[in-house]
């Protein structure tokens, strides 16, 4: 008898011991053949497309198109899976899988942990990957605002003046934003950052802007914090942020007024004549004091010297002998405190 109970135990219990996440769903004729992939996603800017290093398993579609991933070795905590089916051949795979994007690729993204049961049924119109079925409400937030993003492509369709799509880009991008944040999951809030500060996107001038005056942006990362300590979603955003406000910080620095310049570069024309005449001056002055410690007779043998006339030729044009001219030549140089005719040259030229 107690045998039987404990099987009986045994059996109850083993949805929560083993095989406690089931991520089932089913594909149309068309991708009968292509194999399925399950992937977690822990770069968020590597959220749509085919990335190798981020699949976990692997199936195939039965032949009633329905396929199934389970198990009990995903995290405890959320993270961002992803399911998509290849009709790649090996060819394409080695050509589009490179790049992270493959056209002959279908696929979905929705939040998930390790007790996370959910469905992908077709949807009314028949097409597969259109709808979420799960007791995980988080798990359905990645394709709510995914609805959401095609109706801003649609309006967005309709706006036909510069102006009119300016002032309706404003509107999804805040839209957008806080639709995130009613989700309460960080990271659907996330998946919309993604798009929003993507800067292949026209909202990305919105996102710079934003950043500089909106506190939004540091709640969000208090809201990861909380919610997801260690988790690389955290870490990147928290990197990011700082990157993006130290642009925003030396764009600002490019973008003085024309007329700072103009006053920089006449300020810097200032200080330089100042200090040529400066140097000038002092240069003249130097001469002048040097000279008034000369006697009258030194004073002519200098003006000599600057002139480059030999030894022989001061003597002749002053009346005195050449051995009186190097007695007057050596006092010169011991007044100025040079040794040569060179030297006299350069600091009294």
């Amino acid at each position: 008898m107690r045998t039987k109970i404990v099987c009986i135990l045994c059996l109850l219990m083993s949805p929560f011991l083993w095989a406690q996440y089931q991520f089932s769903g089913k594909v149309n004729e068309e991708h009968l053949d292509g194999r399925i992939y399950l992937s977690v996603v822990e770069d968020y800017r590597k959220i749509s497309g085919v990335y190798p290093e981020q699949i976990l398993a692997e199936t195939q579609a039965d032949s009633t198109g329905h396929f199934r991933f389970s198990g009990n070795n995903l995290p405890d905590e959320n993270r961002i899976y992803r399911i998509h089916i290849d009709n790649c051949d090996e060819e394409e795979e080695r050509l589009n899988h490179f790049t992270g994007h493959c056209p002959n690729s279908k696929e979905i993204v929705f939040v998930a942990n390790n007790a996370t049961t959910l469905l992908l049924p077709f949807s009314f119109e028949n097409e597969m990957f259109c709808e979420v079925v799960s007791k995980n409400e988080q798990s359905k937030a990645l394709l709510k605002i995914d609805s959401l993003k095609s109706d801003m492509r649609f309006a967005f369709g309709t706006y036909r003046s510069e102006a009119n799509r300016k002032l309706n880009s404003k509107k999804w991008f805040s839209i957008l934003q806080q639709y995130g944040e009613q989700l309460q999951e960080p990271l659907a809030e996330l998946y919309s950052y993604a798009f929003l500060s993507d800067r292949s996107n026209e909202l990305y001038g919105y996102y710079l802007e934003d950043l500089k005056k909106n506190t939004y942006y540091d709640n969000l990362l208090v809201r990861l914090q909380e919610k997801y300590p260690e988790s690389p979603y955290t870490e990147q955003y928290a990197a990011e942020l700082q990157s993006d406000r130290y642009l925003i910080a030396q764009h600002a620095k490019s973008s003085l007024p024309w007329w700072f310049w103009l006053l920089g570069g006449v300020l810097s024309v200032s200080l330089l004549g100042n200090y040529y005449f400066f140097r000038k001056n002092r240069k003249l002055q130097q001469k002048e004091v040097g000279k008034s410690h000369l006697t009258q007779q030194e004073n002519k043998v200098l003006e000599l010297i600057l002139q480059d006339k030999s030894n022989k030729e001061i003597a002749s044009q002053l009346f005195v002998s050449v051995s009186t001219v190097k007695t007057h030549i050596n006092n010169v140089y011991k007044k100025l405190n040079v040794s040569s005719r060179d030297e006299v040259k350069k600091k009294l030229a």
